[in-house]
């Protein structure tokens, strides 16, 4: 990955995270990397627990940044999330309710970024 991409990625992850503080979320842990994979941000917000993907674009041109958030990606934040909560949780405690969420960043030249935050993107199938 470019270092340009990479820069992208940690500018929308920062605004991400400003976004959810400023609606009262805590956030709790900002790339959580397993050897699975990764989740970008863990928020909680009252006894809600929220894994945020963030998807960052410069322009319009490739879609929506959430479109990124295929199927197969989504089967994968879910299983480092399942980590998150045995590496977090202490033994025996309840497991708190959880949701999965996609924040799209879309910078336009000239323009301010353009924030999109998908609550309850996708659920695990029963």
């Amino acid at each position: 990955m470019s270092r340009e991409r990479q820069d992208l990625g940690l500018s929308g992850e920062e605004l991400a995270a400003e976004h959810l503080a400023s609606r009262g979320y805590k956030i709790l842990a900002r790339r959580y990397r397993t050897r699975l994979g990764e989740i970008d941000l863990v928020a909680a917000l009252g006894g809600l627990l929220v894994f945020v993907e963030v998807k960052a674009r410069r322009g319009g041109g490739f879609g929506a940044p959430a479109e990124a958030v295929h199927a197969r990606k989504q089967a994968r934040i879910m299983r480092v999330a399942q980590l998150f909560l045995l590496e977090r949780l202490p033994r025996g405690e309840v497991e708190p309710s959880c949701r999965f969420d996609v924040i799209s960043i879309t910078w336009e030249p000239g323009r301010l970024a353009v924030i999109d935050h998908i609550e309850d993107a996708f659920r695990p199938s029963v």
